[in-house]
């Protein structure tokens, strides 16, 4: 490790087989707690290439305790987070509406790093069971239309960072990667990321996958669809700018759309919302985000993906998916 810290304080960069293999080094134990911070702290400092953030992909990917979903047509709707905003779970209730309108949704998440209440926390709290055992995890997809896909439980190899991710409390390139190593393999996903450069890359990425895909970053920092301006959006086929006239809405404000300041209220939120006992703007970028997931599945237009949506929303059927997911949990 001492050879490759030099060498990237130096400014040189890892091919992607030795981003690779330093992954699987970290996951097998082979470096101290002060090294693997150091590692992580300077990808905070300079952006990561291509070959590098491909290398450390694989690595995940081949090291993760993988789930057999292939039965299955399903969607991971899911952000790389450290977009510094503090959004309630947007994409974890996204993903309850589109489980609604009869989609198969493999979410996978984790607690939050960088934000104060992930997409895990948020579960924990509501009584969602974490688990790895796959015919459980396939009665929630039969049963529930959903299965969530808690990512410590699949990545054995990011035990070794976790303390320290949480030590140092910011976004570092595991956010980049998160959405990227669903352990299900999903064959649709809608992505979020933080940065118009990463959205870029994961474009690149996707673009040599099986995936159907659609990426997204709102052009004012929001990892997802947030209303309050443009969003890139970026598929195999086409890329475009979005905003709220696309969904005939009005622009949203940044403080209509802010989160909890606990898991506890984060979690009141999440099941006000999810009762239909929502704000208007809330209800609007939940819908406008899943709206586009049911579209990229479907595909269909936008606006039809967004009036079923609003179907599953307000006749409870989202709410109803919660329900048998908590009760599967017993």
């Amino acid at each position: 490790m001492k050879n490759i810290l030099n060498r990237l304080i130096n400014q040189e960069t890892l091919s992607k087989e030795e981003a690779k293999s330093v992954l699987v080094n970290i996951s097998s134990g082979h470096y101290n707690p002060s090294q693997i911070a150091s590692f992580l702290t300077i990808f905070m400092m300079r952006n990561i290439t291509i070959e590098e953030l491909s290398g450390f992909r694989e690595a995940l990917l081949e090291l993760c305790i993988p789930v057999d979903f292939s039965d299955f047509n399903t969607i991971d709707l899911c952000g790389t987070g450290g977009d510094g905003k503090d959004t309630f779970n947007i994409s974890t209730l996204a993903s309850f509406v589109v489980a609604g309108s009869g989609i198969k949704v493999a979410k996978h998440g984790n607690y939050g790093v960088s934000s104060i209440s992930g997409s895990s926390n948020v579960m924990e709290n509501l009584g969602v069971k974490f688990s790895n055992d796959q015919d459980f995890l396939k009665r929630c997809l039969d049963e529930a239309n959903i299965s969530i896909l808690h990512a410590p439980l699949f990545h054995p190899a990011m035990k070794n960072v976790g303390t320290i991710r949480k030590e140092l409390g910011v976004k570092t390139f595991f956010n980049m990667l998160g959405p990227m190593v669903n352990p299900s393999f999903p064959k649709n996903q809608i992505v979020g990321v933080f940065s118009l450069e990463l959205a870029r890359m994961y474009a690149y990425l996707y673009q040599n996958t099986n995936v159907n895909y659609t990426i997204l970053h709102s052009l004012d920092g929001y990892d997802e669809i947030s209303l309050t301006g443009d969003a890139k959006m970026i598929s195999k086929n086409s890329e475009a700018l979005i905003n709220s006239k696309t969904f005939h809405l009005s622009a949203l404000h940044q403080e209509e759309i802010k989160g909890g300041t606990t898991t506890q209220e984060s979690a009141k939120m999440f099941l006000d919302i999810i009762s239909g006992n929502g704000t208007e703007a809330q209800n609007q970028v939940v819908l406008a985000n899943a709206g586009l997931a049911i579209a990229t599945v479907e595909n269909c237009s936008i606006l039809d993906g967004f009036e079923k949506a609003k179907e599953s929303l307000f006749t409870g059927k989202a709410l109803e998916k919660l329900n048998k997911l908590q009760q599967l949990s017993q």
